[in-house]
């Protein structure tokens, strides 16, 4: 494989240079079991060449449905060095809706964990699709990933399948987000736009160092592309838990020395209550990446008394997903901020009419860069409507940039509540309402 500059972006691509790099470094831990670079890049490496045999090709669809595992990983990047477009199914949806998400995304094969093939199973006939394979135990409903590999990869992987060509411009993820309007979008991201994140991600402070711990659904963006993917590039160990649970949590930030961990504010409030979370030793922590809300300032004292600071941003699915991020340095000066846009992102203010408006004026919040998706699947009229006329994402975000810059987020456009003409954001009282001490959510 020759790597020719931007020619040579795609995200698989991108993991097996880093294996060729470090190939003894740890990539990935899983319940006590530990992948190398090497081993990881081989897996990668059968699974394409599985693909391959099953007659999967350049733009194809794969889903992938279950809990965090090293299976989703390898299936990513073996789809992305493929040319093929992975499709995460997030696990918690109604089976009616993984139907209509596989169907919509059109996926040549499905796989499958155990539970979610289980859930499937009635509902098989209804999916439109060439191969239900299961990555966990052998179920007669469905093919088997460990006997379809046995089959199917070669012995010697290490200089096996290395895989095609990709640009900027090829979709490499489509990410179903429902947002507010009900029926699932699938928001399309290029190796282009993950590659951008990437290097957003670089030019924020250092919080990648010994092991980044996910424990935040790699189907969703944040546990994915916030520090999975490149605390992966970047030949950082990833911690991989396959949910969320606060006490494996505080047993393995000490055990791997983890510097990051990505989550949202409330399970960073699970794991403060822990009974073992007095006597947790946090020295290896850099910050914690925290997204999805602001972080109440009770949350951001408790943590900074154990000498952890927070990493807050802001970003969305379509935007793979970094558009702002709060320094620790700021997190008490400007509490409840968003942050800067990052390098390679911008931020406006819009009224209705489109017009930027000035500091402190609450509007819709409109994103440009290169990391902003190209639009959504098969949907024209929906990604026409998600851009201005000049280009910029509207985000369906209300918010406003102080006079230093600093963006503020206030609620979704479409939960806004007049009432004696006043704009009352349901976030602002939901905020108030969690400084009352008798409320504990």
């Amino acid at each position: 494989m020759v790597y020719d500059g931007l020619g040579e972006i795609g995200m698989g691509h991108m993991v097996l240079r880093r294996a060729a790099m470090t190939p003894d470094a740890v990539a990935l831990t899983f319940e006590n079991d530990t992948l190398t670079f090497r081993q990881f890049a081989n897996n990668i490496r059968a699974l394409a060449q599985l693909f391959v045999a099953m007659g999967l090709s350049q733009g194809d669809r794969i889903g992938y449905i279950g809990m965090n595992h090293p299976r989703f990983l390898e299936a990513l990047y073996a789809s992305a060095i493929l040319g093929a477009i992975f499709v995460p199914v997030n696990y918690r949806l109604t089976a009616q809706e993984i139907v209509f998400i596989a169907n919509d995304a059109d996926v040549s094969i499905l796989l499958a964990d155990e539970s979610s093939a289980e859930i499937l199973a009635p509902y098989k006939d209804l999916v439109v699709c060439e191969h239900f394979v299961s990555i966990g135990s052998f179920s007669p409903e469905w093919e088997s990933l460990a006997l379809l590999l046995a089959l199917h990869a070669p012995a010697d992987t290490q200089h096996g399948f290395q895989g095609v060509s990709v640009s900027a411009n090829d979709v490499a993820l489509i990410m179903y987000t429902s947002g507010t309007t009900g029926r699932p979008k699938g928001a399309q991201l290029t190796h282009g736009n993950i590659f951008w994140n990437l290097l957003n991600a670089r030019f924020m402070e250092e919080t990648m160092r010994c092991a980044t711990l996910t424990c935040a659904p790699l189907f969703h963006i944040g546990g994915l592309n916030v520090t999975t993917h490149p605390s992966l590039v970047s030949g950082v160990q990833v911690v991989l838990h396959a949910e969320f649970n606060a006490q494996k949590i505080l047993r393995d930030i000490e055990r791997y020395e983890v510097s990051t961990m990505f989550g949202a504010p409330t399970m960073f409030d699970m794991i403060m209550r822990e009974p073992h979370y007095d006597k947790a030793d946090f020295s290896s922590v850099l910050a914690f990446n925290c997204g999805a809300a602001p972080v109440p300032m009770p949350l951001i004292e408790a943590y900074s008394a154990k000498g952890v600071r927070f990493c807050q941003g802001y970003g969305l699915t379509e935007t793979a997903p970094y558009i702002s991020v709060l320094s620790t340095l700021d997190s008490q000066r400007k509490k409840g901020s968003a942050g800067k846009p990052l390098m390679f992102a911008a931020v406006k203010i819009v009224g209705i009419d489109g017009e930027p408006l000035p500091a402190e004026e609450k509007g819709e919040i409109v994103v440009s860069g290169p990391n902003v998706t190209p639009g959504y699947w098969r949907l024209d009229e929906a990604t026409k409507e998600a851009f201005d006329a000049e280009g910029w994402f509207r985000t369906g975000d209300i918010g406003y940039l102080d006079e230093e810059g600093y963006l503020y987020i206030c609620d979704r456009k479409k939960d806004m509540i007049i009432t004696g003409g006043e704009n009352v954001y349901p976030a602002e009282v939901e905020g108030v309402l969690l400084t009352h001490p008798a409320i504990s959510e």
